[in-house]
């Protein structure tokens, strides 16, 4: 499979998939009674905020490779080599071939779940949301310990040699988010840095550096004066020396977000689906695995009705309509022009 597919096919892609969205709106308009915030193409009659698996046995789509992947909150290599002791486990356990299939950003992971081409994988925090609602994701996991899933924090750095104290004091500065549909990147940001003195894009232009060690390293080599970023990410490079804590200081601390979900498509084969979950719950994390996701050892059970409560909550604060179509294109648009800004 190739690694990366280029914007132009990307958006034919996304076209194609909206115009067989509109058909099955048409097909499904007298069977589905109930969508809450998901898209056409998916119903939730069971009010548990995720789409329903398909009533015709037709619909079961029973690959004999799985694709995974992991969130692009880093460089996507890093991650494959993280996930290499999990993969193996995941073919062995299914008795199929998986492949790692290296994503490049949020909306690229979102409408390759939606169009089928990704099977399960691991969303980050916001782009979890528009994930359930256009592509049928359905969360079932996340990392963590023996006392649950594990969580992490909003953390506003600056360098520790500059006179920076306070969010207020950033005004006018240089600030990185990461991504538009980023929860700590960009959402929570949105939503929390007003009560501190700092409104985005008021007090300051947002910046958006792609990933959370851009942003992290940006802070570092003095491209951003601050940097909007998750904790975990933000541990784990301290963790494997890529960067000093003693070069930065923190001087926001949010509450606890839930980290990234772990998500099968909502039409996969009911066998296979229940395969993928067994396999997940029976994994055992490596030591190499538990020091590169700062402790966590396992996968735990969730629910997004439940776990992605206080995501939706700032969501609905930052005033961003949402996670549906709209909110979606908009955050396309933004990554594209930060993409484009960034190579200038």
């Amino acid at each position: 499979m190739n690694p990366s597919f280029t914007r132009p096919v990307l958006k034919l892609l996304a076209t194609a998939s909206l115009a067989l969205a509109a058909q099955a709106s048409f097909a499904q308009a007298d069977t589905c009674k109930y969508r809450g915030d998901l898209e056409y193409l998916y119903c939730d009659e069971n009010r548990d905020m995720v789409a329903d698996y398909p009533t015709d046995p037709k619909k079961f789509k029973d690959p004999k490779t799985i694709v995974f992947t992991y969130a692009p909150v880093e460089d996507p290599a890093v991650y494959e080599n993280a996930f290499k002791p999990f993969t193996n486990h995941l073919a062995q356990c299914t008795g199929r071939k998986v492949v790692f299939y290296q994503i490049h950003s949020n909306a690229a992971e979102i409408e390759a779940m939606r169009s089928g081409r990704l099977h399960v994988g691991g969303f980050s925090t916001g782009p979890t949301a528009f994930a359930v609602n256009l592509a049928g994701a359905i969360p079932f996991a996340m990392k963590g310990d023996a006392k649950g899933p594990r969580g992490y924090n909003l953390v506003l750095i600056v360098k520790k040699t500059s006179a920076f104290m306070k969010p207020a004091d950033l005004k006018g500065k240089k600030v990185a988010h990461v991504a538009p549909s980023s929860n700590s990147g960009h959402l929570a940001p949105l939503a929390l840095f007003p009560n501190e003195g700092l409104t985005p894009d008021v007090d300051y232009k947002v910046l958006f550096s792609g990933k959370h060690d851009q942003s992290i390293l940006g802070v570092r080599s003095g491209d951003y004066e601050a940097a909007a970023v998750a904790s975990d990410v933000y541990d784990r490079m301290i963790d494997r020396g890529t960067i000093k804590a003693d070069d930065f200081r923190v001087i926001f601390r949010s509450q606890i977000f839930p980290t990234s979900s772990f998500a099968i498509a909502h039409d996969l084969a009911p066998p296979l689906r229940e395969k993928l979950k067994e396999c997940f719950f029976n994994f055992k994390f490596t030591p190499e695995m538990t020091k590169t996701f700062n402790g966590d050892d396992r996968f735990t059970p969730i629910t997004y009705k439940k776990d992605w409560e206080a995501v939706r909550k700032v969501d609905s604060v930052a005033n961003q309509g949402g996670f549906g179509r709209d909110a979606f294109t908009k955050m396309q648009k933004r990554e594209e022009e930060a993409a484009a800004a960034k190579k200038k």
